[in-house]
């Protein structure tokens, strides 16, 4: 079969037919250029950069600096960014954007007044032809038809792609197929094609087999050696798989063989760090234990026991526990029953001059010092204060406190209202390290891009503000008020929040604000009273 036109070209296709009047050109889009490609091709995914309509006296009558409207479905939607991918940029002169044609693949475009029109013009490329944009360019109309209107509603048909070269041998087999096909034919067709749409709507509801990565582990064949100036072409010294030299004084060192694989590699540094030998690991761990209780570790710089660190304020202590680590074969509930049993955290917050004039930040434990609540202990607080935590289910999928928007980049957006799915212990929070989620920020959550062996612990107005008014804090504040309805409702309140009475003085005051405010803004004033948020 012969075409006497040459098959769609992406940097530009025309369409020209006899001068006529129009108001309205719409362009009917009835197959792509990835279309008919077997069963592993994806249909669809058309693109189109501009769309230029031209005068009889040359001039590109769609642009939308004349006024033009482009209309027409489009396949994606950015949440982020609600114009992008739309027909618009099909008209801006420009080839940077792209419209990503919908369904039904039509482009509808009207001008500002009536135009004599006699050629259109296609183009789904942003560069030159020396330009690769195999990656973003997107499929292309092979089949189509251009109709023009004056009111809207009144359309002709003026062009099409009849007597092009197909674009590939399976497009021009599709097309003589419906030429010849007669109608009793295509109902058939049409029936067949509903059953097997049935028959895989089947197969897509059977749940998928369980899947797992497979890989094999090889030994790599070339040694590790010190790379000159960071040059990797430039070796010099072999690095051995061994301990540290500089703690050969400390602790026994080892050292392996070149070729030892990388098993035995892994299990003699394990052995190594966990040796009843090694006097830094437990002592690490147990201070670890201990900044986790008191907010402040014995040394005060977690990660850095070395020349740059701090010294402990209790060295001895500090061995106590780490022997009594050792001794209890690593576990840790014996070193927290230890330290929870003991009279340095069971006394009391008290204040005292003397001792503060000598110890202002109580590192020598002259009383337990108190801490801030840290940001997922507080969120946990609030929700249990007011009677919302969710305990179950335990496990399983966390939750999100934003909403992330995938499209030309990832973007994280915090919530406005955190409701009841988000009602679970802070530890099921998915974080991501572009995130910034009200309430845990606020209060000093750590950037999760980087370690944290010490978390800050700032006082700022923001914090105040977050917490008086943010979304969350007034939904716990009415959860509040409805759980401490009773006869007495601030003594209720008071021993839920704070597991005490309250004192005469403070009985009369939150009466005061109850009969003058109301419950809720008394519950509110609880939420962010100092004795909920820190410890003592």
């Amino acid at each position: 079969m012969k075409f006497d036109r040459p098959k769609i070209d992406l940097f530009g296709t025309d369409e020209t037919f006899p001068p006529i009047e129009a108001k309205y050109v719409k362009f009917v889009i009835q197959s792509f250029t990835n279309d008919y490609q077997g069963k592993l091709a994806k249909a669809g995914g058309g693109k189109l950069t501009e769309f230029q309509v031209w005068s009889s006296d040359n001039r590109n009558v769609a642009l939308a600096s004349n006024g033009t409207l482009a209309e027409g479905a489009k396949s994606a939607t950015a949440e982020d960014f609600p114009e992008a991918y739309g027909p618009q940029y099909c008209i801006d002169g420009q080839r940077g954007e792209a419209w990503f044609i919908g369904h039904p693949p039509e482009l509808k475009i009207t001008f500002a007044k009536s135009e004599t029109i006699q050629r259109i013009t296609f183009i789904n490329a942003r560069g030159d032809r020396d330009t690769d944009e195999s990656k973003v360019r997107g499929a292309t109309p092979t089949e189509y038809e251009v109709q023009v209107s004056l009111d809207g509603s009144t359309w002709k048909t003026v062009a099409t792609n009849e007597g092009r070269e197909p674009w590939t041998p399976a497009h021009g087999i599709e097309h003589a197929r419906r030429s010849v096909t007669t109608s009793d034919e295509q109902s058939r067709l049409t029936a067949l094609t509903h059953e097997i749409a049935k028959t895989q709507a089947k197969i897509n509801a059977v749940p998928p087999l369980p899947q797992m990565w497979v890989g094999t582990r090889k030994q790599p064949t070339e040694p590790t050696t010190v790379h000159k100036g960071g040059d990797p072409m430039k070796p010099g010294d072999l690095v051995v798989p061994a301990s540290l030299a500089v703690l050969d004084q400390v602790t026994k060192p080892y050292q392996l063989k070149p070729d030892a694989d990388e098993g035995q590699r892994r299990l003699a540094l394990a052995q190594w760090v966990t040796s009843n030998d090694n006097p830094l690991t437990a002592r690490v761990l147990a201070n670890r234990v201990w900044q986790h209780h008191f907010g402040t570790g014995i040394v005060d710089t977690p990660s850095d026991f070395g020349y740059l660190g701090s010294k402990p304020t209790h060295p001895e202590l500090l061995d106590y526990l780490a022997a009594k680590l050792v001794a209890n074969g690593w576990k840790l509930k014996a070193l927290h029953r230890e330290i929870l049993l003991s009279r340095t955290y069971q006394q009391s917050a008290a204040y005292r001059e003397s001792a503060a004039n000598e110890d202002k930040s109580a590192r020598l434990l002259w009383r337990f010092p108190p801490r801030r609540l840290s940001a997922e202990e507080l969120r946990d607080t609030l929700l249990t204060v007011a009677g919302q935590m969710k305990l179950e289910p335990m496990g399983g999928q966390g939750f999100r406190l934003y909403r992330y928007l995938a499209n030309n980049v990832s973007t994280y957006i915090p919530l406005d209202m955190h409701g009841p799915e988000t009602y679970r212990r802070a530890v099921y929070h998915q974080n991501a390290r572009a995130s910034v989620v009200d309430v845990l920020n606020d209060f000093d959550l750590p950037d999760i891009a980087f370690a944290a062996p010490k978390r800050a612990n700032t006082t700022t107005p923001l914090q105040a503000l977050t917490l008086l008014n943010h979304s969350f804090t007034l939904d716990m504040a009415k959860s509040l008020t409805t759980r401490i309805q009773s006869t007495d409702p601030v003594t209720k309140a008071y021993q839920i929040a704070f597991q005490r009475d309250p004192t005469a003085k403070e009985h009369a005051a939150a009466t005061q604000l109850i009969s003058t405010h109301g419950p809720e803004a008394f519950c509110r004033a609880l939420l962010n009273a100092n004795e909920l948020i820190y410890l003592e």
